[in-house]
C-alpha cells in the first residue's frame, strides 16, 4: 500500500504542471487525498470490513469531493486532477498511470449485479466530465476527450470524444499531445439531418411567400381598376363580347389569374402539411 501511494505521489508531480513540490502535493492535492484514503478503504473492504470501509468512503467524499467505492480496484500511479465530481463505481477496475480530470462517471447504466462498472487499462487518459458507463472496457493508452459519453468499448491506443462517443484515432499514431482545446468536434448525425431538414423547409416557405406576396399585388391591381368580386360562375362563363374596352379584358384576365395563383397556392400549402 505504501508503494502504491508513492507512486501515485510521483504520478501527480509528473502530470500537473502546477505542482511545485512534493510537499505541496501531499498537503493540498484533494485527488490524492481521495486516493490514500480509497486504498486505505479498500484494504479494509477486502479484509471484510466492509461497513467500515464505506463509512471511511463517505468522510473522504465529504472532505474531497470524490467518491470511490472502497470495491473499486486502482493500480498504481492513480492521478485525479482536481478532482471534484469524481465518482467511480464499486465493480470498476483501473490498471496503473490511469489520470482522471474532475467530473468523470465510472458508472453504470442501471440496477443490474455483478460486474456493472467500466475497466480501463494502464495508460488511459479521461477528459473532464467524461461519463463511462456500463461493464466495458477502455483499452491501454486509449484518450476519452472532456464530456464524452462513452456506451461502448474503446480499442487500445484510440481516441473518442463526443455524445455518444466516436473514434477519432487509432492505433497510437498520434499526431497531437493530448489537449481538451486540440480535440476535434464531432457532429450529431441526427442533428445535421433536423438542421438540413429545417432548412428546406425554410427554402419552401421563402418560396411560398413570393408566390403569395405576387398573387396579392396582382389582385391589388386588378381592384384599382375597379372591378367587381368574381364569382366561379364567372370563372366559367363564355368569352366577354369582342367590342368590350381592351384594359378591362386584360384588368379581369389579372384577376383571375392571381386568385387561380392563390388557390395552387393554398392547395400546395395542404399537400405540404398532409407530406410532413
Amino acid at each position: 500500500m505504501l508503494r502504491a501511494i508513492i507512486e501515485d505521489i510521483k504520478a501527480a508531480k509528473e502530470r500537473d504542471p502546477a505542482a511545485r513540490s512534493y510537499l505541496e502535493i501531499l498537503l493540498c492535492y484533494s485527488g490524492l487525498h481521495a486516493i490514500i484514503a480509497h486504498r486505505i478503504n479498500h484494504w479494509l473492504w477486502e479484509h471484510g470490513l466492509c461497513l467500515l470501509a464505506r463509512i471511511g468512503s463517505q468522510i473522504a467524499k465529504f472532505f474531497t469531493g470524490i467518491e470511490i467505492h472502497p470495491g473499486a480496484k486502482i493500480g498504481k500511479g492513480f492521478f485525479i486532477d482536481h478532482g471534484a465530481g469524481t465518482v467511480i463505481g464499486e465493480t470498476a477496475e483501473i490498471g496503473d498511470n490511469v489520470t482522471l480530470f474532475h467530473g468523470v462517471t465510472l458508472g453504470g447504466t442501471g440496477k443490474e449485479r455483478g460486474k456493472r462498472h467500466p475497466t480501463l487499462e494502464d495508460d488511459v487518459t479521461v477528459g473532464a466530465h467524461a461519463q463511462i458507463l456500463g461493464s466495458l472496457t477502455i483499452g491501454q493508452g486509449a484518450v476519452i476527450g472532456a464530456g464524452a459519453v462513452v456506451l461502448d468499448p474503446v480499442p487500445p491506443n484510440c481516441t473518442v470524444v463526443g455524445t455518444k462517443a466516436y473514434v477519432i484515432k487509432r492505433e497510437g499514431k498520434r499526431v497531437y499531445d493530448f489537449r481538451h482545446d486540440r480535440l476535434p468536434r464531432v457532429s450529431d448525425p441526427a442533428v445535421e439531418s433536423l438542421a438540413a431538414r429545417v432548412e428546406r423547409l425554410e427554402r419552401q416557405l421563402a418560396e411560398t411567400e413570393r408566390q403569395l406576396e405576387e398573387a396579392h399585388a396582382a389582385l391589388a391591381a386588378a381592384t384599382a381598376h375597379g372591378l367587381p368580386e368574381p364569382d366561379h360562375a364567372a370563372e366559367q362563363a363564355p368569352v366577354a363580347p369582342v367590342d368590350t374596352a381592351l384594359a378591362t379584358e386584360q384588368a379581369h384576365a389579372e384577376r383571375i389569374a392571381a386568385e387561380l395563383a392563390v388557390e395552387r397556392w393554398l392547395e400546395r400549402r395542404n399537400g405540404q402539411r398532409a407530406a410532413l
